[in-house]
């Protein structure tokens, strides 16, 4: 409470109690597959575009994949059919190497991941210089036998850098003050005077081009000395092309006077060599499913363990029943995900299909059905995708444009010029029970997503709106009631708490993703002693009771006509 010395009126600025809350985001995808080139243990990267996919990732892979070429073909559909962002895990096979180039016996650069693709990237080397300075005075005879020389500023200037003075190189042993020394005595005409005005110790770097296929990197300046703040293994693990060591022994110390003796101020090429592809043998499974091995050391799958944006999954046209269990777990595991799972495209009977998708039954994945026909850019023809890709961008267009309350059903599948199989109503009568979602070529409507069912025997959770509903309710209020935590447990903070949720809940309800005529009938929130006994109080537990009538598609739209009789006169 405020002091108040002197009579007057006083303005007080209080909190409301009511905390604003802000829903969590929903559509950002996460995918799992093969790519050209790419880190297969570690992080997902963030995607923000189709460029920049290729970039990171490669071109699209031939026909000799076979099932797993398939990663590149869905990312362009997440996009074309409105998806933002995504992250992308790569798999590869452990026995594949990288491309390598020891550089003149100095400094060693290797493709940032395995594969053939390091085979065409292109380094180019030329001289540069970066700080510069000049004698002051001569030295005297002690500094000379010490190779010790004052300069006008020793700022920029590093113990192992290499200068450059008359065209002879020498390497900075210690800086201190403004005196440099040097490993010899420099020769010649090294104090700048009258007759000498251009006479300057210089330290000599590297300038550097990456070249791979139609994306460059320019780095300039770089120090092969460690501690340079240019040094340029560190400079270079900004790069997506290439790392870089120096090749130093304990018998063989690195002769970096040599080194930057060898180069002009033209470029120097070098090709990198010694990458192989090698193809997935059978139980590539593993490969897929990936290992959690600790933070930053996860592969497949299990890399997403680290990533707390994404909340759609996809391992595009991975059918395999190990793989798509792993996937579904992960996203139950998670409880904040939700799986796309493609049907093989080699299977189209009702029967069969139905077999396949039975495999499962979990609330946190839909299967889809058949398989997309888009142009191929690099076989020049017409090929099937799998669905997954294009139903993840459908996703995030349907909770951008309209919500995530909303059914990703009756959308036209963009870039999609016709499907694998076409299937009639009846048949879809029969697999649209089962949880089997098709994607149907209607007339006058265009190709368009014809079902919104989980893979799930529960009627509760039978609609994807209604899963995906729940999960973005559960991760926006923990995301956005964490300011209660340690707070007094009393009434003030479970009113605090019920008017922080119930505001939230009712703009849903007004933009239409719970049902109801009134709030009332809408969502409840009840939190206090209804819903805590005293032991819970005592151990630190606040307990929070919320239920929400959520919105289900018009799956079945069903006009009654009746014939209207004239009346009898």
């Amino acid at each position: 409470m405020a002091e108040y010395l002197a009579p007057g009126v006083y303005v007080e600025e209080f909190e409301s109690g009511v905390k604003a809350m802000e829903g969590v985001g929903t559509s950002t995808a996460g995918f799992v597959g093969m790519a050209s080139r790419g880190q297969t243990i570690g992080k997902p990267r963030l995607i923000t575009g189709v460029a920049e996919f290729r970039k990171c990732f490669g071109g699209y892979l031939g026909e000799e994949f076979g099932e797993h070429r398939f990663l590149s073909y869905a990312v362009d559909q997440f996009f074309a059919n409105g998806g933002s962002s995504c992250y992308v895990m790569r798999v590869a096979s452990s026995e594949q190497v990288s491309a390598f180039a020891d550089i003149e016996d100095a400094l060693k650069v290797t493709a940032t991941s395995s594969g053939t693709w390091g085979n065409a990237i292109k380094v180019q080397i030329r001289k540069a210089y970066q700080a510069k300075t000049y004698v002051t005075r001569q030295a005297t005879e002690d500094e000379v036998k010490k190779n010790q020389y004052t300069v006008n500023s020793s700022g920029g200037f590093y113990s192992g850098d290499v200068v450059e003075l008359n065209e002879k190189f020498y390497t900075v042993t210690n800086v201190f003050d403004n005196i440099l020394e040097l490993n010899k005595p420099l020769e010649g005409d090294y104090f700048k005077d009258a007759l000498h005005p251009n006479v300057f110790l210089q330290t000599v770097v590297i300038d550097m081009q990456i070249i791979c296929e139609d994306f460059g990197e320019v780095y300039e300046k770089c120090s092969l000395n460690p501690s340079s703040p240019s040094f340029v293994v560190n400079v270079l693990e900004k790069s997506d092309f290439i790392n870089a060591s120096l090749i130093e022994t304990a018998e063989k110390k690195l002769d970096t006077e040599a080194f930057y003796a060898k180069y002009t101020t033209d470029f120097k090429s070098y090709l990198l060599a010694g990458g192989t592809t090698v193809m997935p043998a059978a139980g590539y499974e593993d490969m897929y499913i990936g290992k959690d091995d600790g933070p930053s050391q996860r592969s497949g799958i299990q890399a997403f363990i680290e990533i707390n944006d994404v909340s759609i999954m996809a391992v595009p046209e991975m059918t395999s029943a190990a793989v798509q269990s792993a996937l579904i777990t992960h996203c139950e595991s998670t409880a904040s995900r939700f799986a796309i799972l493609d049907a093989p495209l080699d299977v189209s009977a009702v029967d069969k299909l139905s077999e396949h998708r039975e495999q499962f039954d979990t609330t946190y994945a839909a299967m889809y059905h058949p398989w997309l026909s888009v142009f191929d850019p690099l076989l020049k023809k017409n090929s099937y995708t799998p669905p997954s890709g294009a139903m993840a961008g459908i996703y995030a267009r349907v909770d951008n444009t309209r919500g995530v309350w909303k059914a990703p059903a009756n959308e036209v599948v963009r870039n999609a010029t016709g499907l694998s199989v076409h299937y009639n109503e009846a048949e879809q009568g029969k697999l649209n029970p089962k949880g089997i979602n098709l994607i149907r070529s209607l007339p006058g409507m265009g190709i368009r997503v014809w079902g919104a069912r989980t893979c799930s025997s529960d009627g509760n959770w039978k609609y994807i709106n209604v899963r995906r509903l729940f999960i973005y309710l559960e991760e926006s209020i923990k995301a956005n009631t964490s300011w209660a935590v340690f707070e007094p447990n009393d009434e003030n903070l479970w009113s605090r708490v019920s008017g922080t949720i119930r505001v939230f809940l009712t703009t849903l309800w007004r933009d239409g993703a719970l049902t109801g005529s009134t709030s009332d009938e809408a969502f409840f929130v009840n939190v206090g002693k209804s819903t805590m006994t005293q032991d819970d109080i005592l151990n630190g537990r606040l307990i929070c009771v919320i239920g929400v009538a959520p919105v289900r598609p018009a799956e079945f739209v069903i006009f009654r006509i009746t014939q209207k009789m004239e009346d009898a006169s």
